[in-house]
């Protein structure tokens, strides 16, 4: 995989992260005695969550609508770009999130995310919630750890199933995509000393590594096939069709053929490997990317990846930004 997972909510949640499920219900403020959090900030803003002192939590599950935006309503499978924070309602201890982030050359390091897809960062029922918003609008869902991350708390976490947790979350961006899309236009022929690639559709690339010639130790690309959408900006979640062999032995690795189809991510946060982020902004939307990237530029900080002294070799399909 691509994905940097130093995340630091990713320590609440057990591995697999609870599988899709039903949304948590309609938006209501209390339905029985106890009380609701209030959310102060506009959307956008760093949020403050504000308990009233010495009050008990309600029992129910609540799901509210703190601020409704403007743009299209996001639907199951769009691709949504998110920010997200969550409290315990004892204590307001904040548990992670992504205002919590560094941002990186200005842009700042927010969730991109499936709707209705496994998460690593957001249990199913926080991410299923965006469903049905608009682009623009920022939600609260109050619920206890049982509740709303289920089956899939992290027992090391120190959280039990009965603590109260708040989650706001932001929904910055949606974009609806076909995850069987894939590149289209006329194929450029590889430069020299580049691996070629054969792209047979609907199907992982065969991508092969050149013969007698030394891995480079720049990161090296190639615009294969020209597309003609909007250039990719830092900070933006980009959909991508993807596949990766080790230069060393040609072997694939990875590829979004082999899973559910077409992933996203964040680029030009760090929040994927260097050579992605270093050479991806600035493409366009429709454009297909040979990467060469050398180990210093790839896994080469990570030991427990198995690919830190690999050079890593990606045919990359840009579908789409959100």
């Amino acid at each position: 995989m691509t994905y940097n997972t130093k995340r630091r909510f990713a320590a609440l949640l057990a591995v697999p992260v609870l599988l899709f499920t039903a949304a948590c219900g309609s938006d209501s403020e209390k339905g029985d005695s106890g009380s609701v959090a209030e959310i102060k900030g506009k959307f956008g803003a760093k949020p403050e969550i504000a308990v009233p002192k010495d009050a008990e939590a309600s029992e129910k599950t609540v799901v509210k609508t703190v601020t409704e935006g403007s743009g299209a309503k996001v639907k199951k499978g769009d691709f949504v770009r998110l920010e997200w924070t969550v409290e315990k309602w004892k204590g307001t201890e904040n548990l992670g999130g992504t205002w919590s982030a560094p941002a990186a050359d200005g842009a700042r390091r927010q969730a991109v995310e499936r709707v209705g897809q496994q998460s690593q960062q957001l249990p199913a029922k926080v991410l299923d919630s965006v469903t049905g918003r608009k682009t623009g609008s920022r939600i609260m869902l109050q619920g206890t750890a049982g509740e709303l991350v289920g089956q899939g708390l992290n027992p090391q976490s120190g959280l039990s199933e009965s603590d109260v947790l708040v989650w706001v979350v932001d929904v910055v961006g949606a974009a609806t995509v076909d995850p069987k899309a894939e590149a289209e236009g006329k194929q450029a022929a590889p430069e020299s000393g580049l691996p070629t690639v054969k792209a047979e559709s609907k199907k992982a690339a065969a991508i092969t590594v050149p013969k007698g010639e030394k891995a480079p130790t720049d990161l090296k690309e190639q615009v294969l096939i020209k597309g003609t959408g909007a250039k990719v900006e830092a900070g933006q979640g980009l959909i991508a069709q993807y596949t990766g062999v080790k230069w060393e032995d040609g072997k694939q690795f990875d590829s979004s053929w082999n899973n559910a189809g077409a992933l996203a991510f964040q680029i030009g946060t760090g929040s994927v490997v260097q050579g992605w982020d270093q050479a991806l902004v600035g493409k366009n939307v429709g454009d297909r990317v040979l990467l060469v990237i050398p180990p210093k530029l790839g896994y080469g900080n990570a030991p427990n990846s198995g690919l830190s002294k690999n050079t890593l070799v990606f045919s990359v399909d840009i579908l789409g930004v959100v």
